[in-house]
């Protein structure tokens, strides 16, 4: 490992930095990055330069499959208390399309599958929330995807929606839901920093904890569709194979 004194030379050569630059000018040097660093975000913006910066989510909803006995209780509570009906199909925290074989499907051999007709083990699909950036707030062509101001993860605003359901198609995850009734695209928003999918669970399948970042490493469920630079000018089309 090199000294103090090679590291900082090696830093040096790469900033391009002359050789007679003492380790203090050189600290004064990252201290005026730092302090200018606002100033350029801010001729950034007066230039029309896009900057997007959105906040992580205070909180996600994880699960423990070892605990879930397939009951789908957090299905219909999560539609009654955000659709004012018991829809498990449109639930945003998802438990009967792995109830059979599990996210990966049938598998071939003895117990390879999970689900009941596998293992029997059921594994809940919740909403990573993910950082920025957001695939499905990124897809989105109308903005309609914004942060709930309480609990920072992303919600559908339904009065920008138009019901495109590219947002559905951009979750690596398949986590987006869509209401036939209102024709409007659905997320989870963690029920105002309270979700009853949580507070309904009996066996402690699902738990509300702070905010990290389980977007990484986690096998993905579908293969999302590009999103072009030009979409919000040119329109959907332009980079989307939309079929009516």
């Amino acid at each position: 490992m090199p000294d103090d004194a090679e590291l900082f030379d090696e830093i040096a050569d790469h900033l391009k930095l002359s050789t007679d630059t003492t380790r203090r000018g050189f600290l004064k040097v990252a201290l005026g990055t730092t302090v200018l660093a606002p100033v350029c975000t801010a001729w950034a913006v007066a230039a029309g330069q896009p900057l997007i910066i959105t906040e992580n989510s205070e909180g996600l909803i994880v699960a423990d499959s070892t605990r879930c006995v397939g009951c789908r209780r957090c299905e219909l509570a999560c539609t009654e208390f955000n659709n004012g009906r018991a829809q498990p199909s449109m639930s945003r925290v998802k438990i009967s399309r792995n109830y059979n074989f599990g996210p990966r499907g049938q598998q071939a051999g003895m117990n390879r599958s999970m689900g009941e007709l596998g293992n029997f083990r059921i594994v809940q699909d919740t909403c990573r929330q993910c950082p920025h950036p957001v695939p499905c707030a990124t897809a989105c062509p109308n903005d309609a995807i914004v942060t709930h101001p309480k609990t920072k993860a992303r919600m559908v605003n339904p009065e920008a929606c138009t019901g495109c359901r590219i947002c559905q198609r951009a979750c690596p995850w398949e986590m987006m839901s869509f209401d036939d009734v209102a024709d409007k695209a659905t997320k989870c928003f963690l029920c105002d920093g309270n979700p009853e999918c949580v507070q309904v669970c009996s066996t402690g399948a699902l738990r509300y904890v702070p905010w990290r970042d389980l977007s990484r490493g986690v096998p993905i469920r579908q293969t999302t569709l590009p999103v072009g630079k030009d979409y919000k000018t040119a329109g959907c089309g332009s980079c989307h194979d939309i079929k009516q």
